[in-house]
């Protein structure tokens, strides 16, 4: 089968990104590599004056049989001693490493070649891509992806959708931007098709339709849902008939896990045979459905490495790339250099299948996460119609849906209203030494300019609220205790009688 090239969409683009002229000094960085050339054209400090000659960093070594949580204990059978350096030296049969003089320096906007390759083949393992000129840039994590995404295609004023609960940061970026985020509903197996599609089918003639749908399809934030591949097949429908890019921010897509079961006897964790079959067993991505290049991946190393590392990329076609390269070239530059060195090659050393194996010990580790937690809201949560959980089957997160209406003060002391009861229940949790957060915070509340659709916002009963929380946070003790003071905090404050 031929795979062609994906579609232009320029005409969604910002009024910015169609003024922005690429940086005459960007265009010749890359002939200051060249031995050939005596390079006067730029502002480049000499790495003669970087204070680092060598960075030393030990990580545990594949297969990780001590487990990943498993301190490194510096004998050679079970650590990796990675020591990079300012010159590189290279020796047959070792990894090359991204030299500290070139990875502290300007230049390579796109990311250092060294983890670019690594990160390429890992992508089209995972991700089957149906278009041919696809490529991925390195960016400060997926925070940074999606504020560049919005100033790449967004002006004041227009409308973007979101789900209707959705990572608040990533709103408040869009609001100040004076951008509407308009909610699209979600039920907990996240997205509605037929809902966005009924938004987008009387969507207000007046206004502009949205250019983008952000979501995140794996474990989402805050709902801890994950759609189904046949929903994402729909959405990506929806997205060429009424055409605007899907925007998939997964930084939780490798902690996909086991569907739960409630009797622990009957509980038994599916053994991955293969990395084949790893790769198989996960979901699959807006990415590998998109044969148009109408989808942009936000992909991290957050979750699966470390937050701190500050460093992602994003996976599209090579025409959207271009344009985000020329505004990272004017706003981060690039990655860190340290990060990018470190990463690089750590990730190099291990190899693809060294990486697969890190994975599939995560998805071992939040499994047990998540079912400690489901089992505590079982055990501790009062059993009552009004209180819910759903376990998730991705993800950092699990929420616990209550029936405001239930308090019994709903009709006096918070007259009718249920952010009052939300806002209560905030308050007496943290008055019992533990925290989770209000669903509130998560809310998309955007309309469109005329007024919206008739279409509900958010598809769920009119005094329904729900609190999120984590399980990724802390060690398995203290999260069984922090669970049982919501407990008690949900039985004081609903005086519900303890059996």
């Amino acid at each position: 089968m031929t795979i062609g090239e994906s579609k232009d969409f320029s005409h969604l683009y910002s009024d910015e990104t169609k003024a922005r002229k690429p940086s005459p000094l960007k265009t010749c960085i890359h002939l200051f590599q060249d031995p050939n050339i005596i390079f006067l054209g730029g502002g480049l400090p000499m790495s003669d004056y970087f204070p680092w000659d060598r960075v030393q960093a030990d990580s545990p070594l594949p297969p990780f049989n001590k487990g990943i949580g498993a301190p490194v204990s510096g004998e050679a059978d079970d650590t990796l001693r990675l020591a990079l350096r300012k010159n590189e030296i290279t020796k047959a049969g070792e990894t090359q490493d991204i030299p500290l003089s070139r990875a502290l320096q300007y230049g390579f906007s796109q990311g250092q070649p060294e983890l670019l390759s690594f990160v390429r083949e890992h992508t089209a393992m995972i991700h089957p891509m149906q278009y041919s000129d696809w490529d991925v840039l390195a960016s400060v994590g997926n925070t940074n992806s999606w504020e560049s995404t919005l100033r790449i295609f967004c002006n004041r004023g227009d409308t973007i959708l979101a789900e209707a609960y959705s990572f608040s940061s990533s709103i408040y970026a869009a609001e100040a931007q004076g951008i509407n985020v308009f909610p699209v509903p979600l039920d907990e197996f996240g997205i509605i098709p037929e809902k966005l599609e009924k938004i987008l089918d009387n969507w207000n003639p007046e206004a502009a339709k949205p250019k983008l749908l952000y979501t995140i399809p794996t474990g989402q934030n805050p709902t801890g849902s994950t759609l189904s591949d046949d929903r994402k097949a729909e959405i990506y429908r929806i997205a060429q008939k009424h055409d605007f890019i899907i925007i998939e921010d997964e930084p939780y897509y490798f902690l996909q896990m086991d569907p739960y079961v409630k009797d622990p006897a009957k509980r038994a964790e599916k053994t991955v045979s293969s990395h084949e079959d790893f790769i198989k067993s996960l979901a699959k991505s807006f990415i590998s459905l998109d044969t148009e290049g109408r989808v942009l991946r936000l992909d991290s190393f957050s979750k699966v490495l470390a937050p701190g590392v500050r460093l992602g990329w994003i996976v599209g076609s090579k025409k959207i790339l271009t344009d985000y390269l020329r505004l990272h070239e004017m706003t981060i530059q690039c990655p860190s250099g340290f990060t990018q060195s470190l990463v690089a090659g750590t990730l190099n050393r291990w190899g693809q299948d060294g990486y697969l194996d890190w994975l599939i010990g995560l998805r071992h580790e939040y499994n047990e996460k998540r079912n400690v937690t489901m089992d505590a809201l079982y055990k501790y949560l009062p059993q009552v119609p009004f209180i819910k959980v759903s376990p998730p089957s991705a993800g950092m997160f699990f929420t616990i849906n209550i029936d405001a209406s239930a308090h019994p003060e709903f009709a006096t002391k918070y007259q009718s209203k249920p952010e009052l009861v939300e806002q209560a229940i905030y308050d007496k949790v943290i008055e019992h030494g533990v925290l989770i957060v209000p669903g509130v915070w998560f809310k998309a509340n955007g309309d469109t300019q005329p007024p919206q659709p008739a279409e509900s916002k958010v598809d769920v009963a009119p005094n329904e609220i729900f609190f999120r929380g984590t399980y990724a946070a802390v060690p398995l003790d203290k999260l069984q205790a922090g669970l049982k003071r919501v407990g008690e905090a949900l039985y004081d404050e609903f005086a519900v009688t303890r059996e």
